[in-house]
């Protein structure tokens, strides 16, 4: 297991401390979740950023069109 340390400027630890506190979980545990979180939404914008021509292409040029078409 890795580790990691960052600096936090002192309202954003007073957030997180206060995250932390209301979820009952610790600040590692908050941080990994929102790395987590945060990685896979980089990845389905890669994802996104790679379809995109060919949806363009079909005609889906918003999120509403490609819902509409499969439902």
């Amino acid at each position: 297991m890795g580790t990691l340390t960052i600096r936090l400027d002192d309202k954003l630890e007073r957030e997180l401390n206060r995250l932390a506190k209301t979820q009952h979980k610790t600040k590692s545990e908050i941080a990994r979740e929102l790395l987590r979180r945060h990685i896979l939404v980089r990845e389905l914008d890669d994802i996104r950023n790679k379809l995109r021509p060919y949806a363009e292409a079909a005609g889906r040029l918003t999120d509403e069109d490609f819902f509409r078409d499969i439902s």
